[in-house]
């Protein structure tokens, strides 16, 4: 926009327009970081940190993965695709350190006989019902390690990112899970 005052000596001066602020944008981010900040600082909790207390975990992740209750299933349960491993690591969390191992499967059958097959199998491996589990639970303990049957639904595995999968949603597909908290007080449990 150029103004004048009319006249032939006026100036004439060129205004251009403000860029505005946007603190609309500016202010979420700003606040992200300094909750961040604090959170760390308050917590002393680093990411190295995190990643040093799995440090020495590695025999106690594959003790967990051999376990031979990751690989009794039902007859008919077949490995779901995707998940030819046994999942296993380790993960800490404000000096809770907990290694775990899981296995998930396809299986045509029923609930009720896949709860079957690990009520004897897990007996029959010395795993016992875990003292806080509801009757229904397919929840076990044996030597600070917890044993969790998981059956799997849509949203469950939309939730994990795994998608649509009619192969684990049709029948009883599931997984199989143990945990185990390593040098911390936390107790194992259901």
């Amino acid at each position: 926009m150029t103004l004048s005052s009319g006249g032939p000596s006026a100036p004439a001066f060129t205004l251009e327009p403000a860029l505005p602020l946007r603190t609309g944008v500016t202010r979420p981010i700003s606040l992200l970081l300094s909750t961040a900040l604090a959170a760390a600082t308050l917590t002393g909790c680093a990411l190295v940190d995190l990643a040093r207390d799995c440090e020495g975990t590695d025999a106690r992740v594959k003790e967990m993965a051999a376990l031979d209750i990751l690989g009794s299933r039902p007859a008919g349960a077949t490995v779901a695709r995707g998940f030819e491993e046994v999942d296993a690591g380790c993960w800490a969390d404000s000096g809770d350190v907990s290694v775990y191992a899981g296995r998930t499967y396809a299986f045509p059958g029923t609930r009720a006989e896949v709860a079957a097959h690990y009520r004897t199998a897990a007996a029959r491996d010395g795993w016992t019902p875990g003292p806080d589990a509801l009757p229904d639970d397919l929840c076990f303990a044996r030597e600070k390690m917890v044993l969790q049957i998981v059956f799997l639904t849509a949203e469950r595995l939309e939730e994990d990112g795994h998608g649509s999968r009619p192969d684990l949603t049709t029948g009883a597909g599931y997984s199989i899970n143990i945990d185990s908290f390593v040098n911390s007080g936390v107790e194992a449990g259901c």
